[in-house]
C-alpha cells in the first residue's frame, strides 16, 4: 500500500533515498498516520543495502508546523499513555543509517523535535525553529526540552521553551543547532551533496561512527571513549577497512562494498 502523507523518493543520488513529509495543507502536521508511515519507510530503507544516506524534508513553507493538535485536544492523559505516540519516535531513533533534514520554513514543536533526531541539518534562509507547545498549555513530550539543550546549551533552550519563541536559521547555525544555511531554492540540493558525500564513504564504518557521536550524549566520557575504541577495533574485520587503506597506499579512489 502506497503511503498517504509521506512521499518516498528511492534514490535522488546514489545511494541516498529522500523521504518527504506531504501534509502541504495543514502544513505537514505530524499526526500518527503520518508518524507511523515515516517508522515504517524509515526501517525499510535502513534495511535495504541500496541505502546508506536517507533525507528527510517538508516542502519550502513547512518542514512540519508542529503535531496534529486536533488529534489531542480531547485526550484525556489516559489516553494519551494508551496512545503511547512516543514509541513511533523511539523506533524513528533506532535508525542506524544516517539521517539528514532538509528544512525550510516552520520547523516547530514535532517538526523542530523530528529535526533533531536527525543526524545532520541543512536549513534555507526561511527556515524557523521553535518549541511553542507552551502557548497551548503544555511542553515539549518528543525530546525538546533534551536535545535541543544539548545542541544550544541550558540558556537559550530554557528561553525557547519558557516563552515558544523562534528563532532563525542563521541564529539556529550560531547555536550550533544545525549544519549550515543555504538560499531556499538550494536547501534540498545542498542535502542531497551532504549525504552524497557520506554515501561515497564506507557504509560500515559510517554507522559505527554515527553510534559513537550519539553515545557521547547518554554516557560518561570513559563509557564513551570504551565504545569508540571497540568500534575503531571492530572495523578492521571488514574488507572496507583493507580497500580504504589499500586505496591510500596506491593512491586510487576506494571502492566501499559494506563489507
Amino acid at each position: 500500500m502506497q503511503p498517504e502523507f509521506i512521499i518516498i523518493h528511492q534514490e535522488v543520488a546514489p545511494y541516498v533515498a529522500h523521504i518527504q513529509l506531504n501534509r502541504p495543507k495543514e502544513l505537514n502536521a505530524l499526526n500518527l498516520e503520518l508518524m507511523a508511515e515515516l517508522r515504517d519507510a524509515l526501517k525499510a530503507l535502513d534495511a535495504d543495502d541500496n541505502v546508506r544516506v536517507i533525507i528527510i524534508s517538508g516542502n519550502e513553507k513547512a518542514f512540519a508546523a508542529g503535531a496534529d493538535i486536533k488529534q489531542m485536544a480531547g485526550k484525556t492523559a489516559m489516553d494519551m499513555y494508551n496512545i503511547d505516540q512516543f514509541s513511533t519516535w523511539d523506533t524513528i531513533k533506532k535508525t542506524k543509517k544516517p539521517l539528514i533534514a532538509a528544512v525550510s520554513g516552520f520547523a516547530l514543536g514535532g517538526g523542530c523535535e523530528l529535526v533533531m533526531l536527525c543526524d545532520m541539518i541543512v536549513a534555507s534562509e526561511t527556515a524557523r525553529f521553535g518549541q511553542p507547545e507552551i502557548k497551548i498549555g503544555v511542553m515539549p513530550g518528543a525530546g525538546g526540552t533534551q536535545r535541543l539543550t544539548r545542541a544550544v546549551g541550558k540558556a537559550l533552550a530554557m528561553e525557547m521553551v519558557l516563552t515558544g519563541r523562534f528563532i532563525s536559521a542563521e541564529e539556529a547555525l550560531r547555536a550550533g543547532l544545525i549544519n549550515r544555511v543555504v538560499p531556499v531554492e538550494l536547501f534540498l540540493k545542498e542535502a542531497i551533496q551532504l549525504a552524497s558525500e557520506v554515501a561515497a564513504l564506507s557504509p560500515l564504518a559510517v554507522k559505527m561512527a554515527k553510534e559513537s557521536v550519539l553515545k557521547a550524549f547518554d554516557s560518561t566520557l570513559e563509557e564513551g571513549l570504551h565504545f569508540e575504541r571497540k568500534n575503531f577495533y571492530l572495523l578492521f574485520a571488514s574488507d572496507d577497512q583493507k580497500e580504504g587503506m589499500q586505496a591510500f597506499v596506491d593512491k586510487r579512489t576506494p571502492v566501499f562494498k559494506g563489507k
